[in-house]
């Protein structure tokens, strides 16, 4: 089975208590319930900029151009007990952007202090790349879940 595209995108500004990323609560479909980055899976056809820009725009009415976006790696989801469910994460941070983040059907956004994430109502992988990516960084790194497709078995960078 092959993992499926998917593009992740996490806006950051800077706030009155440090810098703040936005993060959403998702509503619908995969993980909700939980507090997730902003994206979605990559449609036929699209490059991974492309996906995640209308994903950034369907999710939350914010409008990013290629030139907004900073390639922040890729996390490789893999999730032994549900195969169908692996996936292959495409990174992007941007600071720059057009209109203000609104909720959809899909996504209530909600800026978080990025030294104060809400971890305990995330996928529990988060804490092993996502701090990284918010501090400038760049990830690669293989994320495989346990058998209860919550808990983090390993992870595993392949950056040198």
């Amino acid at each position: 089975m092959t993992a499926a595209d998917v593009t992740l995108c996490f806006l950051l500004r800077d706030g009155a208590d440090g810098g703040q990323v936005l993060l959403g609560l998702k509503q619908t479909g995969f993980g909700k319930g939980k507090i997730v980055g902003i994206g979605g899976h990559v449609e036929a056809g699209e490059t991974a900029v492309q996906a995640v820009i209308r994903e950034v725009l369907e999710e939350t009415g914010v409008v990013l151009v290629p030139g907004d976006l900073a390639d922040a790696g890729a996390v490789h989801f893999v999730f032994p007990a549900r195969p169908e469910w692996d996936m292959k994460t495409r990174l992007f941070t941007a600071r720059t952007w057009s209109g203000e983040p609104a909720p959809s059907d899909e996504i209530i956004p909600e800026w978080f202090g990025v030294d104060t994430l809400p971890v305990e109502r995330m996928w529990q992988d988060a804490d092993h790349w996502l701090p990284v990516v918010l501090e400038g960084g760049r990830v690669n790194i293989v994320v495989t879940m346990d058998a209860d497709n919550e808990s983090v078995a390993s992870s595993e960078s392949l950056l040198p």
